[in-house]
């Protein structure tokens, strides 16, 4: 078929009638759909089930060095925890703390820190006139929602093939002391699916913050996330940053984080953060103020369940079975109905949780807003934008995980109908 581009404006109205009517037709069916938000399947929640059954009423609740996990205390998480989250990201157990199931959580603590008390003797960032954050976009709209609701200024920088566009990224930290972090998801980007190269990981590493206090917010939630069984030689993969950072000189300059809530059960799992040995007993003098202790019984059920690391990277080989499936059809109903179109384009991920689509300048708002009017919810458009701003209107995220594959199917029919529809619209409109 012609580009959309191509089309003459008879040939456009006519299309759009015949759109319309598929568009109504749908809608009359009175769906309830939802691909808004990065939620594992139900197929996926049962996979864990059998952890259930890890402790019971006879299990011995003590951790390996006999601490009684049923007790207060232990405010960075049991030994044997912390050796199973230092493995999901490279680290040593004593850069790790392994608190609650939120890796967010903890994201937001840290800011929160920064806020009230400082990084490490700085000046809180509350008494400061200017407080400002990168964050590279399409990004994940958590992250944006914690620093806006500190009233930080958040900057764009645009993503590449390779990551954030270091040379923005490097003018920005390293002379604008107002700049005290970045947002960061280097395997598998939300959205995008980009994993970052290693001459990337090397400059993050290697940059010269113009504020002493700066930190990269390095959210590795998608590091074992692979949608396919390959040698592990042929996945894609990221530097260490807390090695690379070591071998800079700059051990201090990254927090790292983790969890297992796309692994186990997100409303019941385990979250942690790397960091440099420094910057581990600066937050662990706030922290102990604040508990006296995460989950430890849910800590050693993990532990016993998955052994070690290389038990929890073979556990996620059934995850990938379940939901690449669910993938590949989203992204060959796109390719099959929008491919020669000329007026869509969308991410290909290996991993992670997302599609990033594109849609024409403009039409992402409202290809969004006809979608939920026909009862498929979506992520609201420019979500993956601070302040909820896509400067295009273009950008739309899927989140294919959630729904069962039929109901998937249906969904991303729909999807790909109201997106021919909006963009007829659009270019009928340019044409008057």
């Amino acid at each position: 078929m012609k580009s959309y581009r191509e089309l003459s404006k008879e040939e456009l109205l006519a299309l759009q009638a015949e759109l319309q009517a598929e568009y109504d037709a749908e809608k009359a069916k009175g769906l309830n759909l939802d691909i808004s938000r990065g939620k594992p399947g139900k197929e996926q929640l049962d996979l864990s089930m059998p952890m259930m059954d890890v402790l019971n009423a006879e299990s011995v609740l003590a951790s390996e060095n006999g601490t009684d996990v049923r007790n207060y205390g232990v405010l960075d998480g049991i030994p044997e925890a912390k050796e199973l989250m230092a493995g999901m990201v490279g680290a040593r157990p004593s850069q790790m703390i392994v608190l609650g199931n939120s890796s967010l959580n903890i994201m937001y603590d840290c800011v929160a820190r920064a806020e009230i008390f400082g990084i490490m003797g700085n000046t809180p960032w509350s008494k400061l006139d200017k407080v400002k954050f990168l964050c590279p976009v399409p990004g994940y709209d958590r992250h944006f929602g914690v620093t806006e609701q500190f009233g930080i200024e958040m900057i764009n920088v645009p993503m590449t093939e390779d990551g954030p566009d270091m040379d923005v990224v490097e003018d920005y930290v390293n002379n604008d002391p107002a700049v005290k972090g970045i947002w960061c998801v280097p395997m598998f980007s939300n959205p995008g699916g980009v994993v970052y190269s290693d001459e990337t990981v090397k400059r993050f590493a290697n940059l010269k913050p113009a504020a002493k206090d700066f930190r990269i917010f390095w959210d590795n939630a998608y590091g074992i996330h692979y949608l396919y069984d390959r040698p592990e030689s042929e996945q894609p993969h990221i530097l260490n940053i807390l090695e690379e950072c070591e071998k800079a000189g700059n051990p201090d300059i990254v927090y790292e984080f983790c969890s297992t809530s796309k692994i186990t059960f997100p409303g019941a799992g385990v979250a942690a953060m790397a960091s440099s040995e420094a910057n581990i007993a600066d937050i662990k003098s706030k922290l102990k103020w604040q508990t006296i202790g995460p989950d430890k019984i849910n800590q050693l059920r993990h532990v016993r369940y998955f052994k070690d690391i290389n038990g929890m990277k073979d556990y996620m080989k059934k995850h990938a079975a379940i939901i690449r499936p669910k993938f590949e059809a989203v992204l060959e109903t796109l390719e099959k109905e929008l491919g020669e179109l000329g007026i869509a384009s969308w991410s290909k991920p290996v991993g992670g949780y997302f599609i990033s689509f594109n849609a024409e300048k403009g039409c992402a708002k409202a290809i969004v807003a006809k979608c939920k009017e026909a009862g498929l919810v979506l992520t609201g458009a420019g979500a993956a934008y601070p302040y909820g701003n896509d400067p295009e209107d273009s950008n739309i995220r899927i989140a294919p995980t959630l729904p069962p594959i039929e109901e998937l199917k249906v969904a991303t029919d729909l999807f790909v109908t109201c997106t021919k529809l909006i963009t007829v619209e659009k270019l009928l409109s340019e044409m008057e």
